[in-house]
């Protein structure tokens, strides 16, 4: 048991194993909703979003989780506000505002040649570099956005696969997708010390997608990814402990390893299960989603979710 009670003797260690899980659940959980309705993109540009301001935090002096909250949150609006009209589609916003947020960051870093190297820790993560302070502010971003999840979950739905008729009833459409934009960004921050700019992306996207994997409803995929995610973040520092490895690169490296797994052998929709099913029929499976609220049909409830997504894809 050497290998598993070791490296816990060295307090830099249980910090950096405390950060791996709180930003491996945060990502987990979110990223149900990022896997739903196809906002990898987003996430994508709002990880990168947020150089900026931690170039201009670190310059400053200015807490590092504020300035790229701060940077996050104005893109957030920015993309929001734009891709409402009419004439701009939200990719559009999304790689306008990406990339000019990105090459604000470029620029702003390209003027301090002193700091280049202290900076690189936030494109690729520095777990062992993690103190009890930010640990602290990842648990409190964390709880907040699992949180508001939790308590918006129908309101969420709703909005995602329906927001016409969401409006209709009444709900701030506008509102909820930005709040979910602004939870994404704060996902990212709590992200940016363990994995890094760079591969925050694969953490919001495959603990949730091997999650979709193994259940068929949204409820327990939010609860599964948020463990999966926890899981593979103990298990990839272990391995970059072991083996002398990045640590944000074996945390990925173990999420997708496991994605891979889960493809082929998921009971339910793995590449296995499918080919030895006899009966075409079964090859149909219920969408991965709980109702909204209002969408309740009698005792079936899952073949009305199913509907409102073929009507309304994600990704708006």
């Amino acid at each position: 048991m050497g290998w598993l009670t070791d490296p816990l003797a060295l307090e830099l260690f249980q910090r950096a194993l405390i950060e791996a899980m709180l930003m491996g659940a945060t990502c987990g959980a979110i990223g149900a909703y990022v896997v739903l309705r196809r906002l990898a993109f987003i996430g994508d540009a709002l990880s990168h979003a947020v150089f900026p301001g931690v170039v201009l935090a670190y310059v400053t002096g200015f807490p590092i989780f504020a300035g790229a909250m701060i940077a996050g949150a104005i893109t957030s609006v920015a993309i929001a506000v734009v891709s409402r009209g009419q004439r701009i589609r939200e990719d559009t916003a999304i790689g306008i505002f990406f990339a000019g947020a990105f090459a604000l960051g470029i620029v702003l870093i390209s003027t301090q040649s002193g700091y280049q190297r202290d900076l690189s820790a936030f494109l690729v993560g520095d777990l062992l570099g993690v103190s009890w302070g930010q640990i602290a502010a990842s648990a409190i971003a964390g709880a907040i956005v699992i949180g508001l999840l939790v308590a918006l979950r129908k309101e969420l739905l709703l909005t995602s696969f329906d927001p016409v008729y969401a409006e209709a009833l009444g709900y701030p459409v506008f509102a909820l997708e930005l709040l979910l934009l602004l939870l994404l960004t704060a996902t990212i921050v709590v992200s940016l010390s363990a994995v890094g700019i760079i591969l925050v992306l694969a953490m919001l996207v495959t603990p949730a997608a091997t999650a979709r994997l193994l259940v068929d409803r949204f409820t327990p995929m939010m609860i599964l990814g948020a463990a999966l995610g926890a899981l593979y973040g103990i298990v990839g520092w272990y391995v970059s402990y072991h083996l002398g490895w990045s640590p944000g690169g074996s945390i990925v490296l173990v999420a997708t390893l496991a994605f891979l797994l889960a493809f082929v052998l998921s009971p339910s929709h793995g590449v296995l299960a499918h080919r030895l099913r006899r009966h075409p029929q079964h090859a149909a499976q219920r969408a991965a989603v709980d109702p909204p609220a209002g969408h309740l049909h009698g005792e079936g409830e899952g073949p009305v979710v199913a509907s409102l997504e073929r009507r309304h894809p994600p990704g708006r």
